[in-house]
């Protein structure tokens, strides 16, 4: 298979599989809302099963769901048939997800899903299986053709299965009125998480607080910038309002331009109205600020007062950028 072989299945499989999904627009229908609605309204969990490939959807599905404040389950539709339907409580709802709708796993299943009284969705790609009659709402998830040459290897059928689980997390997700500071709760750890919670005051505090007032002498002002490690100073009045900031550029800047420049202070060579950020801003904001004004560090401010420092080697440890 020479590289332009290769090319071209890789593009023909990407083909098939994206008219797949644009297929899907037809099964957006009163079914499909049905189902979103009684998902919403529900108390219970939404317990996701299947079997094969669309078990692995499935646990794809559940874990979207519940990142999005849609409570469920994964159940292995072998393993519910074998003990495990007792996992399934009496307000749950049951969506069981299979291309044909006919595996004898699923056939096992639903009549016991049945004789419990949970509500029963189908995520199904054939509108005339066993599983779609007996299912109390069909979300249909029907292909044309697999992109697999052989049309056996389930490609655009899983494909289709974890779009329409996607439309269906993200429906409820607008139901329920899910918000960034709500996606932050359940996702604590990792950078999306910080990027989402992450304040600038958590950073800020832990790093020293250089300050000097508008008298203090040129010499002094260069070791408070140098023993803090920041690459800058601020220059506050004493009750700490912000007057300034120094940094390392004012630093050489002055140096090449006042060959005597022991008589100097702060006040002399300091950057008036310094980039500020609020103590209790985003993280990921401070690093938008620094970003649109090409600066490494921003003067964190709480009501007027100077509260500290934020530097660019803050948020790259924390994995923001």
């Amino acid at each position: 298979m020479n590289v332009a072989s290769i090319q071209q299945t890789a593009l023909a499989c990407i083909q098939t599989e994206g008219q797949a999904i644009q297929d899907l627009q037809r099964y957006i229908d009163s079914s499909f809302i049905q189902a979103v609605q009684t998902i919403h309204a529900s108390s219970g969990r939404l317990v996701v099963s299947g079997i094969g490939k669309s078990a692995i959807i499935a646990q794809k599905i559940v874990a979207t769901l519940n990142s999005t404040g849609t409570p469920a389950l994964f159940l292995h539709a072998a393993d519910a048939i074998h003990g495990d339907l007792g996992m399934i409580r009496e307000n749950d709802i049951v969506m069981l997800i299979s291309k044909s709708g006919e595996t004898p796993e699923i056939k096992v299943l639903v009549p016991f899903i049945q004789q419990f009284g949970n509500t029963l969705i189908a995520l199904c790609g054939s509108a005339n299986s066993y599983l779609a009659a007996q299912a109390n709402y069909l979300i249909n998830c029907t292909v044309a053709v697999e992109a697999c040459p052989n049309n056996l290897a389930p490609t655009s059928s899983t494909t289709a299965q974890l779009v329409m689980g996607d439309a269906l997390a993200v429906c409820l997700l607008e139901l329920k009125g899910f918000k960034p500071a709500d996606f932050a709760r359940f996702h604590p750890g990792g950078a999306l998480g910080k990027r989402l919670y992450l304040r600038v005051g958590d950073l800020s505090r832990n790093n020293a607080k250089p300050a000097v007032e508008a008298t203090t002498s040129s010499k002094q002002t260069l070791f408070a910038i140098t023993e803090n490690r920041l690459g800058a100073a601020v220059v506050c009045t004493p009750e700490g309002h912000i007057m300034g900031i120094v940094t390392d550029g004012d630093i050489r800047r002055m140096l090449e331009k006042f060959p005597q420049w022991e008589s100097l202070s702060a006040a002399d060579i300091m950057s008036q109205h310094p980039k500020t950020i609020a103590e209790n801003a985003l993280a990921v904001d401070a690093l938008s600020l620094m970003r649109a004004n090409n600066i490494s560090q921003l003067v964190v401010e709480n009501e007027g007062h100077y509260a500290g420092i934020i530097h660019l080697h803050d948020l790259i440890r924390e994995g923001i950028i």
